[in-house]
Parts: structure tokens; C-alpha cells; sequence
């Protein structure tokens, strides 16, 4: 991770080398040899790591590094606060702090006293490492170690019925050619436990004269596994072939066989495919069955098929587990345990292998008659799960989860632990995460891509990996919130520790003392706290350190004035200041004296307006203002805000359009913005928006061509409001013409304009549109006669109604040719859902319809049932209807 803290300083560098050369008069040349010299460490660590075993000591050294460069990082960044401020109170720029030591001695002392020196023992620790580990060249201990068997349960199986039987009757279906069938699932779910329940269930046993297991594992060696199989057909010695040689006898046996194959734990493609080079295609009567951790391997093994997304474990299932493990039976818990052992298993998180791993302790503590020792244990163990699941001296869940981490590039191993910021059981948005990430300087520029593309990737990879799970899709299919395990939480936060990355650090209070302590914040990088945060600011902490403040407490936290300075005044450096649920009374405008600032979300009902001293902050990327305010004046001049890429809120923006500076061209998202800043000027001066809102009088834009201009925007908002005026008694006239919206939007939302459903033959002529929302009275009227006079929407995918008094919709035959998703949400007076939509619909979500509504969707089920079979649930593009508990009458 060091190169990351390297990386990140050298852009910094580069910024400040060819933005802001006012703050470092006289000390351009210590800077660029400073750069020069960092340039060197990278490439020679990324060498290294590339020849180097990556041991204990190597993991050693390259902290040192690390700290060195946080060390670099903290003394530039001091100096340049002090440079500002001292241009602020008109100092000389070279007086760069009130004992005289300019900036150019200040870097000449840094490179001369910790870059030299680190780099040049760096150099030698390394070349130490090669000569004194020969297993830098391939042949390390594990070498010669015996696999570890991943231990396979033949009793104790819970809650996998359903799923066996789901998987049986996949392996017994006709194919054509081979087929692959896949489990996958995150560590601790049970995979291999599923799989081995199938592999000896009598049903499959008798299906299958010819059945193979293979353990797969981490460590991949195609060799073995093809020496495994063909070990079910021979008993030759097959030591003096080649691997190729070997590959062509495992396809010539299982060629003449009707075979189950079980590939159990595969992780990569790559082994995916060196495994695949060895099957027969063209059996038609063979099976394989895969288990992993990664979805990729599973799509790569068959697109045809979804994967098989192992489930948690449900409450009771959880408690008829642990009853299992500790008892072996299910009625032998003693009465007065039973609520203690059903709380335990609760949290375990419907995790199986946390459940074996909680079991293994009360055992420990089991006596048949019970008593008091035992109760008391038990209580313990209830109060802190997670505390004993990361003590265990065996750490099996610890080690599972250490497994994938281990595989990880080192920038994404800062995005994975990074999520442990994150309060327990939280609902993730995605759109923070990756700003935050992007603030943080875990993402790498990896062009063509922007940023947010290439953070979203590291999202998808963690997902993959199955360590983070999504909660909440967008309509287009990306990811809108995620959540993280508990367990794998903890293993975040401990590996994110002071004593190991030193990442960040959570505050905690417990029986009136923090942990650690207010006068220890100055030790670390990141702070987070969700808890007790007006306590801990009148601490007045200090933490020159200090890189990130965030808070995200599920309650909301008013401060008082006399606590709103703490922030600013006790983290000089800091970079990221997430506060959102802290009520401000004002806006703390001391917070404009952070220059380092890339991130910054603050919540205040009675915020009216951006300060101008934000036009200080040069290098804030993302604003995110809360406020219960309509309007919200942005005074600051964002067109000197090079980095500026995201300004969020509800409130409707002003901003001028005659302030001076051209910096806007990284800005991508702007919501909401106010209609009367929706000119032709401020459009051309934000060319690369791709996500925008507009809250006023939409009428203005009617007959408008600005919005046209914008080639890049993908996404667009539209809010009627006319306040004081109701929104009912003046509704929107018009939409402007097709021709007048940006030319590749694909993502339309429409609220409270209470258009007439004629008006949708604009929207129908958008060729781009692929998902269309129309909230609260979008559209009103009790007739929508859709693809007769309109456009026939050709590429919607989406189409959400929510809020509406539409009683009779008709589609025409070709109207909505791929829409896949429609929902429907308070339209309790549409009678019918049109049939003809069933043609391409693969999602139809309805809640709060009518019994007739209701009627009509299962007739769109039994239609796409009839089109397609019951098998065709399991394939890619089957259809789920989702009908809300209350309509299921």
C-alpha cells in the first residue's frame, strides 16, 4: 500500500507544481527533485513487489515506506496552510510560517533526513530478501506442505433442502452440450457443504455411475487436478507426462462417460479456463458443478445459466444450527437458554461458518445441567459475537475472508477495508462510497476511464468477491446501495488498525472513556465515529494527522455553537469531512481555512447559501449539502474550482454565470439546479455534466434550446415547482421538443409536472431514453392510449408510474419493444396492466394497484410462462413477478 501513498503524493505534487505555483515561490526546484525521487521509489516498488516474496518482512519494510511518504505528505501540506494563511493576512509568500523556515529548506530536509535514507535502505532490506529467501524463485515452504482440506460436514446440515433439491433438478435437465452448473456465495455460507450434500445424495449417486470430486482451492495446480480425475479410471502412473498429455487422457475418459464432475473453490478465469481445456463439450450426458467466491468464474463457466447465489440462513434455521453444534439435538437446550441461544444465533448473521465457529465455544462451556457459569458464559459470548468470532485462536472465519483479501491488488485493498468506516449494518450508498474513495486517493487514473468508472469497477470486483453484498440495484443495473457482513466488518476495522495499515481508526465511548482516547487521535490517519460526537468535540481533540473526519450516525446530532469550530480547528489537514448527520445551526465558515478539502458533506436545516471563502478550497471535488431550505444560493465562485466534479442537494441552486474562471470542465454532477440558471452560458461553461437536476418553473424551459448542448448528460431530473403556487392548479403546459433535450440522455425523471398523457408522445421520440420515472403526478388523466400517436419509446428498458390517477391504459402491439422492467406504485385506479407488454418484460414490480391490476400482471406471468417453460426461471432472462403483501389479497 505504499505505492498508493506515493502515487497519491506525486499527483499532489504535479497539482501544486502547475496550479498553485504562488504558494511555492522559491521552492520549485527542492519540490521537482522531491518528485523525481518519489518517481524512482515507485518504479522500484512496484518491482520489487512484482520479484519478492511478499513475507512478513517484506510487508515490514514497505510500511516504513509508507509512514515515510504520510510524513512527506503531512510536513508539505503544513507548510502550504501556513502559506495560505499568510497570504491571506498579505504576508511575503516566502515567510511561510512564524519561525522563517521556508518552504524550499523544509522539503531539502525531508528528502536529505527520510526519502534518501528509506529509499536506499529500502534498496538493501530488498535485495536481503532475495538472497536470504530462495523461495523468491518459486520453491517456498508451502511448497512441500499437504494441502488443507476444507472440512466437509455430513451432519449438522441446515437449510440447504430447497437448495439441494434446486440444484438436483438443474443436474437432471437434457442439454445439448456439457453443462456447468454454479454455487457461489460468500466465504462462510456454505458452499462446499451444499455441494457435498449433493454430491452424496442418492438421487445424483444413481443418476451418475461416473462421479469426481476435486478440490480446486487458492492454490491452483493444474497438474493435481487432472491427476485427480484420471485417478478415477486408472491406477497407472502418469508421472512422466506432460500436463498437455495429461489434458488429452482426462477428455478421452470423460468423452466415453455419463459423469458428475464437482470442482470445488475455484477462484480465478484462469483456472477456470485451464480446467475447461480438459472437458468435453460435446457430452451431452455430463455434468459439472463448480463452487466459488467470484461471480465472473461463474458467468465465464456458462452464460446461459444464472449461478446458483447461495442464501443466509434464516432465524430459525440459524438456532437449529447452533442447537446442533452445541447440544447435537435439537430438543436438549436447557428452557432457561433457549431466548440467550436464539439471541447468538441471531448474530451470526445467518452465516453457517460463524455459527460452527460460535457452537465451538459454547461446547467449551457446556454442562448438561446447566448453571450459573455456564449462563454467564453464554452471556458474554452474546454480548460481544463478533469480539470472540476475532479472538479465536483458530480465526477460521478470519481466515476465510483473509483468503480473498490476500488476493486482492493493493488499491483495491484500501477500498475493501476503507468500508469498515462504515457503522454495522448500514446501508452503503454507492454514490458516497465511490467520492469518498476518489477523495481518499484509493482510485487509480486508469484512462480512457474517469475515476467514478474505475471506482465503480473496484465496487463490482468486491461484489464479485463476494465480500460485499447489494442491497439495492438502479433501474439502469448498477449498483445504488451495498451492505458488508459484520464479521467481515471486523476483520475490516482489524486489519485497518494503528497496529497493522493504519488506515483508520473508529471512536468509540464505553463506561465515560473514549477508545482510544482523545489525546491518542493524533496517531492517526482517519477517524470515524457514530456515537457520542458532542462529547468527544468538547474534548477539543487535536490531530495533526488527521486526514478524514466521518460520521454516520443513524441519529441525528444538533450541535452547538460553541462545538462548531471544534472540527476545523482541531484537523489542519484534513481531507474528507463527512458530517452529514450533524445538524449545523450555521454553516461553519471556518471550515473555508481547510484548502486540503476534497470532500465535504454538512447538513444544516437553515443553510441558505454557500459562503464565497469556498472558492478557497481548490481542491474540494464533491459538495453534499442537506438542507430543508427551497433555494440555496452558491456565493462561492465554483468557476475556480479545478477539481470540483460533484455539487449535490434538494434545494433549488443559484449560482452566477458571470463570475470569471474557466474550471468547470471536470464538473459532472449538478442537482438540483434552478431553472433560471438554465441558460445557454452556464451550459456551455459545464460541457462535460453528465448528471442533472433542475427544481422551478419547468415552463421556462419549453420552448428553451440550452439543454441541447449538453452532449455528455446521461441523466436528467426535472421537479415542477412553483412555490407559493400549487403544483395541481398550475400545471405544466408542454415538454420542450425531442429535438430539444441533450441528444444521448438515457435516464429521465419527471415529478409533480401533472402533464396530460398526450404529452408523453415527446418522451416516446427520445431514442436514447432507456429508463423513464414519472413521480408524483408526473402525468395525469384517466386515459394513456400509448404507441398510437406517440413515439414507441424503441429503447426504454425502464419504466417506473408512481403517484398517478390513470384508470385505462392500452400499449399498440409495437410500442415498448424492450422494455424489461415496469413498475407500478400507488396507481390504485388502473384497471389493467396492458398484455401485450409480456413480450419482453422481465421484472413486473406493482404495489398499491388495483384487484384488477393484480389480475392483469398474473396474466403477463402465465403468458411469459407459456412462452417460455418452467426452465427457463433458472436461465438469464426469466420473468419475476413481485406483487406487494397488501395486493396479494
Amino acid at each position: 500500500m505504499a505505492e498508493a501513498a506515493i502515487t497519491f503524493l506525486l499527483e499532489n505534487l504535479q497539482k501544486l507544481l502547475s496550479d498553485h505555483v504562488h504558494l511555492i515561490s522559491g521552492a520549485e526546484g527542492e519540490l521537482k527533485q522531491l518528485q523525481n525521487e518519489l518517481d524512482l521509489m515507485k518504479a522500484f516498488l512496484v518491482q520489487s513487489a512484482n520479484r519478492r516474496e511478499k513475507g512478513e518482512l517484506f510487508r515490514q519494510f514497505e510500511t516504513q515506506i509508507r509512514d515515510v511518504v504520510h510524513e512527506a505528505e503531512d510536513t508539505l501540506d503544513t507548510c502550504l496552510v501556513e502559506a495560505a494563511a499568510g497570504m491571506n493576512r498579505n504576508f511575503v509568500s516566502r515567510n511561510l510560517n512564524p519561525k522563517g523556515a521556508s518552504l524550499a529548506k523544509k522539503v531539502r530536509t525531508l528528502r536529505e533526513t527520510e526519502v534518501k535514507p528509506i529509499f536506499e535502505r529500502a534498496k538493501i532490506n530488498f535485495a536481503n530478501l532475495q538472497i536470504a529467501d530462495p523461495s523468491a524463485t518459486g520453491d517456498d515452504d508451502t511448497k512441500g506442505k499437504a494441502k488443507k482440506i476444507p472440512l466437509l460436514r455430513e451432519d449438522n446440515i441446515v437449510g440447504f433442502e430447497g437448495e439441494a433439491d434446486t440444484l438436483i433438478s438443474y443436474l437432471n435437465e437434457e442439454s445439448e452440450e456439457l453443462e456447468v452448473i454454479s454455487i457461489i456465495g460468500m466465504p462462510g455460507l456454505g458452499k462446499t457443504t451444499l455441494a457435498w450434500k449433493i454430491y452424496k445424495d442418492s438421487r445424483v449417486q444413481f443418476e451418475f455411475p461416473t462421479m469426481i470430486w476435486v478440490y480446486v482451492s487458492q492454490e491452483f495446480n493444474r497438474r493435481d487436478v487432472f491427476l485427480t480425475i484420471l485417478k478415477k479410471f486408472t491406477q497407472v502412473d502418469m508421472s512422466s507426462k506432460t500436463d498437455n498429455e495429461l489434458a488429452c487422457l482426462v477428455r478421452s475418459y470423460l468423452e466415453k462417460s455419463k459423469f458428475i464432475l464437482f470442482m470445488d473453490d475455484v477462484w480465478t478465469t484462469d483456472d477456470w479456463k485451464n480446467i475447461e481445456a480438459a472437458l468435453p463439450k460435446g457430452n451431452k450426458l455430463g455434468k459439472v458443478l463448480i463452487t466459488s467466491r467470484h461471480e465472473r468464474v461463474a458467468v465465464h463457466a456458462n452464460r446461459k445459466r444464472e449461478p446458483h447465489q447461495l442464501r443466509f440462513l434464516d432465524s430459525t434455521e440459524s438456532w437449529e444450527l447452533l442447537q446442533l453444534e452445541v447440544f447435537r439435538n435439537l430438543d436438549d437446550c436447557p428452557q432457561d437458554f433457549k431466548t440467550l441461544g436464539k439471541d447468538i444465533a441471531r448474530q451470526c448473521g445467518g452465516v453457517p461458518l460463524a455459527i460452527v465457529v460460535i457452537g465451538g465455544m459454547l461446547v467449551e462451556s457446556f454442562s448438561p445441567q446447566g448453571g450459573s457459569a455456564m449462563k454467564s458464559e453464554w452471556e458474554k459470548i452474546s454480548a460481544s459475537v463478533n469480539s470472540y468470532l476475532a479472538d479465536d485462536k483458530e480465526k477460521r472465519t478470519e481466515n476465510i475472508i483473509a483468503l480473498s483479501y490476500k488476493q486482492m491488488s493493493h488499491d483495491l485493498r484500501d477500498c475493501f477495508l476503507y468500508l469498515g468506516v462504515f457503522p454495522e449494518d448500514t446501508e452503503i450508498h454507492a454514490w458516497k462510497l465511490i467520492r469518498l474513495w476518489i477523495a481518499e486517493g484509493f482510485i487509480k487514473h486508469k484512462p480512457p476511464k474517469s475515476l467514478e468508472e474505475v471506482a465503480e469497477d473496484n465496487l463490482k470486483d468486491l461484489i464479485n468477491l463476494n465480500l460485499v453484498m447489494v442491497d439495492k440495484t438502479k433501474a439502469e443495473g448498477g449498483i445504488k446501495v451495498c451492505r458488508m457482513h459484520d464479521m467481515i466488518r471486523e476483520f475490516c476495522k482489524a486489519e485497518a488498525g494503528i497496529k497493522k495499515q493504519n488506515l483508520f481508526q473508529e471512536v468509540k465511548k464505553s463506561n465515560n472513556v473514549f477508545d482510544p482516547r482523545v489525546s491518542q487521535i493524533q496517531k492517526h490517519r482517519r477517524i470515524c465515529i457514530h456515537s457520542y460526537v458532542q462529547d468527544f468535540l468538547r474534548g477539543r481533540p487535536k490531530g495533526p494527522r488527521v486526514r478524514s473526519f466521518l460520521c454516520f450516525s443513524k441519529e441525528t446530532i444538533t450541535l452547538p455553537l460553541d462545538c462548531i469550530p471544534s472540527i476545523p480547528e482541531a484537523f489542519d489537514l484534513l481531507r474528507v469531512l463527512d458530517a452529514n448527520p450533524i445538524k449545523f445551526s450555521k454553516f461553519p465558515i471556518k471550515l473555508t481555512q481547510l484548502i486540503h478539502l476534497r470532500y465535504i458533506a454538512l447538513s444544516g436545516d437553515e443553510f441558505k447559501s454557500l459562503p464565497d471563502a469556498v472558492s478557497k478550497l481548490w481542491n474540494l471535488q464533491t459538495i453534499r449539502i442537506d438542507t430543508m431550505s427551497r433555494t440555496f444560493e452558491i456565493k462561492a465562485n465554483i468557476w475556480k474550482m479545478r477539481q470540483l466534479r460533484h455539487f449535490k442537494t434538494k434545494a433549488a441552486i443559484t449560482l452566477s454565470s458571470i463570475l470569471k474562471g474557466e474550471a468547470a470542465e471536470n464538473l459532472q454532477s449538478l442537482s438540483r439546479l434552478s431553472t433560471q440558471c438554465c441558460t445557454e452560458e452556464l451550459f456551455n461553461r459545464t460541457p462535460n455534466l453528465i448528471n442533472l437536476g433542475i427544481r422551478g418553473d419547468l415552463a421556462t424551459l419549453s420552448d428553451s434550446k440550452c439543454l441541447r448542448k449538453l452532449n455528455r448528460l446521461q441523466k436528467l431530473k426535472l421537479l415542477y415547482d412553483v412555490f407559493p403556487d400549487v403544483t395541481s392548479e398550475n400545471p405544466l403546459s408542454r415538454l420542450p421538443l425531442p429535438d430539444r433535450f441533450p441528444p444521448n440522455l438515457k435516464i429521465l425523471e419527471l415529478s409533480a409536472t401533472h402533464l396530460s398523457w398526450k404529452h408523453m408522445s415527446t418522451l416516446g421520440k427520445l431514442g436514447a431514453l432507456k429508463v423513464l420515472k414519472l413521480k408524483d403526478f408526473a402525468f395525469v388523466g384517466k386515459f394513456w392510449e400509448a404507441g398510437r400517436v406517440e413515439g414507441k419509446f424503441a429503447s426504454l428498458e425502464f419504466l417506473l408510474i408512481a403517484r398517478t390517477d390513470l384508470e385505462f391504459w392500452t400499449a399498440s402491439t409495437d410500442c415498448f419493444p424492450d422494455l424489461k422492467c415496469l413498475v407500478l406504485k400507488n396507481c390504485e385506479k388502473l384497471e389493467e396492466i396492458p398484455l401485450m407488454l409480456h413480450k419482453s418484460l422481465q421484472v413486473l414490480d406493482i404495489e398499491r394497484v388495483s384487484k384488477t391490476a393484480v389480475a392483469s400482471a398474473r396474466k403477463i406471468e402465465t403468458e411469459k410462462e407459456c412462452m417460455h417453460g418452467q426452465q427457463h426461471r433458472a436461465k438469464r432472462g426469466g420473468f419475476k413477478l413481485v406483487i406487494a403483501p397488501g395486493d396479494e389479497r
